[in-house]
């Protein structure tokens, strides 16, 4: 165990003394897909002390191309991806305190969940969430890393409150977020670079190398061998609604929404009204004469349109729903 760390001490920039400083940090991953997965278990394996990692989703099948930390077994028993990601870096490294967390990332709850981070990791695939966490990490001065891959292409961007353009500023010089893997397609390699990258930035930061920090905006695709640049140290905004002069973190104090149509996925998310008894429902489900399967963190039962999850955190996916609207009646029938 002594060695562990040995040829990352090795490293000069990062030596015993960068060691002991990534033993005492705490970063937040937000999303565990392909990215949170790859950046996950880079920090556990280079001893970062405290990972907390949050997602609201489970492990299905086509998740196991790229998102290294699941197995087959996850996707059959349908853990949730907090869950079964814990449990395989548990195994990595038992050393590193690892929290996982099975919630939707909502206004409501985002500054509870990152309260005591030193950074926050974006692996989300979700702009909305990014811009709480835009809004939330402003708010609370918490360096985050932004992360986005699709296809063969990626970006990252390493955001500073107080010091760089942070999310917002920078809306209008970001992809559209039409595509999505689920359109797209992707492959694994994209994944890693963004991950390496991101955790590359993360190590610098927690070993207070700030001056090594990357201060452009990076993007890059693989299969045509193409990578740029940018500095966006210009487009700072003393108007920021979100990082400027007179701040209101517009995304951190709206209104979340009840029903949303999840990108590319044929589903609908109904965010529930607190924590749900799944014991309850299941029995509620089979007197109706309808089969389920349930684990500690989520129920799953089919009708004949629709296949529904409802999570122990009040959470509904609604899948083959594309439709809030329909969604509605849906929920109002099991549900109310």
């Amino acid at each position: 165990m002594t060695d562990r760390y040995s040829r990352q001490i090795r490293f000069r920039p990062i030596g015993q003394d960068g060691q002991d400083q990534l033993a005492e940090r705490r970063v937040v991953i937000i999303g565990l897909g392909a990215l949170g997965t790859a950046s996950a278990e880079q920090l556990v394996r280079a001893g970062v002390g405290r990972v907390t990692l949050i997602d609201r989703d489970y492990v299905e099948w086509s998740n196991l191309q790229r998102q290294q930390l699941y197995t087959e077994r996850d996707a059959r028993e349908r853990l949730p991806k907090a869950v079964a990601a814990k449990q395989r870096l548990c195994e990595v490294n038992s050393t590193v305190t690892i929290e996982a967390i099975v919630e939707d990332v909502t206004a409501t709850n985002i500054d509870r969940l990152v309260a005591e981070a030193d950074l926050i990791m974006d692996a989300t695939d979700n702009f909305a969430i990014r811009m709480l966490i835009n809004d939330v990490a402003a708010k609370r001065e918490i360096p985050w890393i932004y992360g986005a891959c699709v296809a063969s292409y990626g970006m990252t961007y390493t955001v500073l409150p107080k010091e760089t353009p942070c999310l917002h500023c920078l809306l209008n010089h970001l992809p559209q977020q039409q595509d999505t893997c689920d359109t797209r397609g992707i492959i694994s390699p994209a994944v890693q670079l963004v991950a390496s990258h991101q955790v590359t930035e993360t190590l610098k930061l927690l070993t207070g190398a700030k001056a090594a920090l990357r201060r452009t905006l990076l993007s890059f695709d693989l299969w045509t061998n193409q990578q740029s640049q940018i500095d966006v140290t210009s487009l700072k905004q003393a108007a920021c609604p979100t990082c400027g002069d007179a701040a209101v973190y517009p995304y951190l104090n709206g209104t979340p929404l009840q029903f949303v149509t999840l990108c590319g996925r044929d589903t609908v998310q109904v965010r529930g009204e607190g924590k749900r008894d799944l014991v309850r429902l299941e029995n509620e489900i089979r007197a109706r004469g309808m089969k389920s399967q349930r684990n500690p963190y989520l129920l799953m039962f089919e009708t004949e349109q629709h296949r529904i999850v409802a999570f122990a955190d009040g959470r509904i996916l609604i899948h083959g729903e594309a439709d809030p609207e329909q969604a509605k009646q849906t929920y109002a029938t099991y549900f109310k």
